[in-house]
C-alpha cells in the first residue's frame, strides 16, 4: 500500500471557494457592512440590500416571508420533513416497479424516475440506434403498456412522482395521465414533476431531439396545460444540476438555472399567461457539491435572487410566485471510483448542507454510482443517509441555524453577487437563448471544468483517493448488472403491444397529432390520445422529426 500526502493547509498560499471567491482567515460584523465604492449591483430590479450588520434583518428576513433567504415556508421541516427522493430506474419496467416498493418499504417518501438513454431521445427499445443502450441508465420505456407496469400496485394520489425526462416529457407526462386516469385518480391529487428544462440540454447535457424553438414550445405547452388542470404538478425542474456536473461554480449554478428561469417565464408570458396563474408550479433541481458553507450560501443565495427577480423583473405579485422550490441531488461528479465507500462520507455532508440550504426534498447518491448503477445495498445506505440527518442529527430541530454566521452572510452575498453579473451579461447579450446560441454559456462551463480538472492533476484541489491519500489496494463492490433477458424481454413486449393494439386507432391518434403540430394550438391533448392508443415513443416522436427535424449542435472551431 502506499500514500500520497501534502503539506499542511495553513501553508496554503490562497483559500478559496469553488467560485474561486477569496475566503479570508476570520469573519466579522465589518464584512457586512457597506465597503468604499457603494452597494451591490442590482442591475435586475431594485432589490433589498445588506448596508450594515445592524441593517441586515430586511435583507434577511423570517421564514416564508420575501425575500427568502431563510427558507420559503414559516415552519420549513418542523412542520414537514422535505421529500425523501431517491431516483431510480434500470433495466425494463418490472426492474424498477420491484426497486420502487423496495425504497418505499424502506421509508423513501417520493419517487423520482431514471429513464433510459433510447427513451430521453425518442426512440423505442428495439430501434437500431438503441442497441447496447436499452435499460442500462435507466428504465425502458416504449409504451403505455411499460409504463402500467412500472407503477403496478403504487398508487399515484398517495406518492409524488418526479420524472428526469426533457425532450420527450410531454409524452412521458401525457402516460402519467392515462394511468392516474386509470387509477380514478382526479387532477388535483396528481402531484410530482417533469423535469423539461431542455434548454439546459443545448448547453450540458445533450439529449435534446428537436430544434429549440419547437422544444420551447413544447415546454410552454406543458406548463400552459398543468396551470389550467394539475395544480400540484411541476411542469418544469428547472435544472442548474447538470450544469454543475459539466463543471460549473456554484455561482454559475445560480446563475445559468435563474436565467433559464427568466427565459420560461418569458416564454410562457409571450402565450398569454399571466405570470401569476402558473409561477407557483415552477421548481428547481440543483446540486450540493463539497464545499460544505458554500454550497449552504449558494441555496440561500439563489432563493433570495430568484425571489426578487420574479418580483421586480418578471411582475410576479403572489407571494407563492415568489418562493424558489428546489429538489436537490448529492454531486455525481464528486463521487470517486477509487476507494468507493468515501463516497458515502461525501454524500454525508452534501446531504446536511442541502438541509441546512433548505432544500424541499433530496436525493442521496449511493457509493457504487462512480462504477455502475446502485445495488439495492448501496441505495439502502443512500436513503439511511437521509434519515439519519433527519431523525438523529438535530439539523432539522430549528430554521435555518446557520443563518447570521458573518461568513455564511458574507458568502451569500457574495455568490448572489457574482450571479447577478452573470445574469446581467446574459441579458445583455439578449437572453438565454442567444447566449447559448453564441456558446458563451457553454465556454464558461468549459472553461471552469478545465481549470477544476488541471488544479487536480497539479494536486491543487485535493480529492482524498485519487490525488491524495491514495491505495494501491483495489477491491471493487459488487455492481449491478442488466441481465441480457432483461432486454429480451423489454422488446418482446413492445412487439406484443404493437401487434395487439388497434391500428387504425394509432394511425388516427398520429394523424390528429401531426395536424395538431401545424396549428399553434397546445399539443398535450392531441400527444394524450396518441398514447391512450399505445402509440410509442418512437412514433410520436417520428411525427415531431417530420414536422420539425433533429437539432444539430454547432461545432466551434479555433
Amino acid at each position: 500500500m502506499s500514500e500520497r500526502r501534502r503539506e499542511p493547509a495553513e501553508r496554503r498560499e490562497r483559500f478559496e471557494t469553488d467560485s474561486q471567491i477569496e475566503v479570508a482567515r476570520l469573519y466579522t460584523p465589518e464584512d457586512l457592512s457597506p465597503k468604499e465604492g457603494g452597494e451591490l449591483p442590482f442591475p435586475l430590479g431594485k432589490g433589498p440590500g445588506v448596508r450594515s450588520w445592524e441593517g441586515s434583518s430586511e435583507r434577511l428576513g423570517f421564514p416564508g416571508e420575501y425575500p427568502f433567504t431563510r427558507g420559503i415556508y414559516p415552519t420549513m421541516y418542523r412542520g414537514r420533513l422535505w421529500t425523501m427522493r431517491q431516483y431510480a430506474g434500470f433495466g425494463s419496467a418490472e426492474e424498477t416497479n420491484a426497486r420502487y416498493k423496495y425504497l418505499i418499504s424502506q421509508g423513501q417518501t417520493g419517487l423520482s424516475v431514471a429513464f433510459d438513454l433510447p427513451t430521453q431521445m425518442g426512440y423505442d427499445s428495439d430501434h437500431p440506434r438503441a442497441l447496447g443502450e436499452v435499460g442500462k441508465a435507466g428504465v425502458a420505456i416504449s409504451s403505455l403498456r411499460d409504463f402500467e407496469i412500472l407503477f403496478d400496485g403504487i398508487a399515484l394520489d398517495r406518492v409524488s412522482v418526479s420524472m428526469t425526462i426533457n425532450a420527450t416529457a410531454a409524452i412521458l407526462f401525457a402516460m402519467h395521465i392515462a394511468l392516474a386516469e386509470r387509477q380514478s385518480v382526479v387532477n388535483a391529487g396528481l402531484s410530482g414533476t417533469t423535469q423539461n428544462d431542455i434548454l439546459k440540454e443545448y448547453i450540458a447535457r445533450k439529449t435534446y431531439i428537436f430544434p429549440p424553438e419547437f422544444s420551447m414550445r413544447l415546454v410552454t405547452d406543458i406548463i400552459a396545460y398543468c396551470a389550467e388542470r394539475f395544480p400540484r404538478w411541476n411542469p418544469i425542474s428547472i435544472s442548474g444540476y447538470h450544469m454543475r456536473e459539466a463543471g460549473a461554480t456554484a455561482a454559475q449554478e445560480i446563475a445559468f438555472a435563474l436565467a433559464n428561469g427568466i427565459e420560461y417565464v418569458s416564454a410562457v408570458r409571450a402565450r398569454g399567461l399571466n405570470v401569476d396563474q402558473f409561477a407557483s408550479q415552477l421548481s428547481f433541481f440543483f446540486s450540493c457539491d463539497c464545499n460544505f458553507l458554500e454550497e449552504i450560501a449558494k441555496f440561500r443565495a439563489a432563493r433570495r435572487l430568484w425571489a426578487n427577480i420574479m418580483k421586480e423583473r418578471l411582475g410576479a405579485q403572489k407571494k407563492e410566485s415568489l418562493m424558489l422550490r428546489f429538489h436537490t441531488q448529492t454531486g455525481g461528479s464528486t463521487l470517486t471510483a477509487q476507494q468507493p465507500l468515501n463516497n458515502i462520507i461525501r454524500t454525508t455532508l452534501q446531504a446536511l448542507a442541502a438541509v441546512l440550504g433548505g432544500t424541499q426534498s433530496l436525493h442521496t447518491n449511493s457509493y457504487d454510482e462512480a462504477l455502475a448503477l446502485p445495488t439495492e445495498e448501496a441505495v439502502r445506505i443512500a436513503l439511511r443517509t437521509q434519515q439519519i440527518v433527519a431523525e438523529e442529527s438535530g439539523a432539522a430541530d430549528t430554521i435555518d441555524p446557520l443563518g447570521g454566521s458573518y461568513y455564511l452572510e458574507w458568502l451569500t452575498n457574495r455568490l448572489e453577487e457574482e450571479a447577478r453579473k452573470y445574469i446581467q451579461k446574459i441579458v445583455e447579450l439578449g437572453g438565454m437563448r442567444k447566449a447559448i446560441e453564441m456558446g458563451f454559456v457553454q465556454r464558461e462551463i468549459e472553461e471552469s471544468a478545465y481549470r477544476k480538472q488541471r488544479e487536480i492533476e497539479e494536486q491543487k484541489r485535493l480529492i482524498v483517493g485519487v490525488n491524495i491519500f491514495t491505495s494501491d489496494e483495489h477491491q471493487p463492490p459488487k455492481i449491478l448488472k442488466i441481465a441480457p433477458e432483461v432486454i429480451e424481454k423489454q422488446i418482446a413486449r413492445l412487439h406484443e403491444v404493437r401487434r395487439t393494439r388497434d391500428g387504425s386507432k394509432v394511425r388516427e391518434a398520429l394523424e390528429r397529432l401531426r395536424a395538431a403540430a401545424r396549428t399553434d394550438e397546445n399539443l398535450m391533448p392531441a400527444i394524450l390520445d396518441a398514447v391512450k392508443a399505445y402509440a410509442t415513443v418512437g412514433e410520436i416522436c417520428d411525427v415531431f422529426r417530420a414536422e420539425f427535424g433533429e437539432y444539430r449542435e454547432r461545432v466551434a472551431l479555433g
